[in-house]
């Protein structure tokens, strides 16, 4: 009897882990989910353009570009919602006297195709392609991941040679955040998209500034507290009692400001 309860259990557990990875996609990107609405309208020089990947998606994104500027930001924003969500981070950028792209992932804001790890880093890699176009070099761009597009950005600040890396409420690794979600499963051995930044982030060159708030109750601070740690190059860090999405306080646009002077001052960026 005890045997055919234990092999019951067994079943169950084994149709529920196969069931998260079959269906992992749906519980990682939540592209349908608006959590973070804000009544802030954009600026009115921004523009709708479309950036093409290397497998020929279009991705709808933002562009500001205001030639009395050197500076530009290439905005890879989180999981939920769209970047409507994120219009008061885009105006503070404007604010700091910032171009800006931000760019919306594959299968989110209406875009064609199905995000993965490996999907995501082309969108970023077609983002800092496009402001190629534009006459803006690699070493003019610093990347600013916020979430989820903080692996993202990780991942191109290996890549290509930009000027400088932010991360909004880093997370060390996507396993690391499911394993705090689903204790009973074996995250790590059915997870297809790792994001593994702790392990990567040890390699970056470039200037880094990481944002953290205390009171995140969905990527943990201890998170983004490690992957600071962890970090080689040149580092700052802006650690504050916000939750997960940050508000852009006047102490914040200062760090983000140091880091864009300390790359003026180095590089004449």
């Amino acid at each position: 009897m005890k045997m055919y309860l234990v092999l019951g259990i067994l079943s169950i557990y084994l149709f529920v882990v196969i069931f998260f990875y079959l269906f992992q996609k749906s519980f990682l990107y939540l592209p349908n989910e608006e959590n973070y609405l804000t009544s802030e309208v954009i600026n009115i020089e921004n523009k709708i353009v479309n950036v093409r990947t290397a497998d020929h998606l279009y991705l709808e994104s933002y562009l500001y570009i205001n030639q009395n500027n050197t500076r530009t930001i290439l905005f890879l924003h989180g999981n939920s919602g769209t970047l409507q969500s994120r219009i008061y981070k885009l105006n503070r950028f404007k604010e700091l006297g910032l171009n800006y792209l931000a760019v919306t992932w594959r299968g989110f804001s209406g875009n064609k195709g199905e995000p993965s790890e490996g999907g995501l880093t082309q969108d970023g890699i077609g983002g800092l392609d496009y402001l190629n176009t534009l006459g803006v070099s690699d070493e003019n761009i610093v990347i600013y991941g916020e979430s989820l597009g903080t692996g993202v950005a990780v991942n191109l600040a290996l890549l290509r040679n930009v000027g400088g890396l932010i991360l909004e409420s880093p997370y060390t690794s996507i396993g690391n955040v499911g394993k705090i979600k689903f204790p009973f499963l074996p995250v790590n051995l059915i997870l297809k998209d790792k994001f593994n930044s702790l392990s990567k982030i040890g390699e970056v060159k470039c200037p880094i500034l990481v944002m953290h708030g205390f009171e995140d109750t969905i990527v943990p601070f201890y998170m983004g507290k490690e992957i600071f740690e962890k970090i080689q190059s040149q580092k700052s860090s802006f650690f504050t009692s916000d939750n997960h999405m940050m508000n852009f306080s006047p102490e914040m646009m200062k760090s983000i400001n140091s880091l864009l002077q300390s790359l003026k001052d180095k590089n004449n960026f």
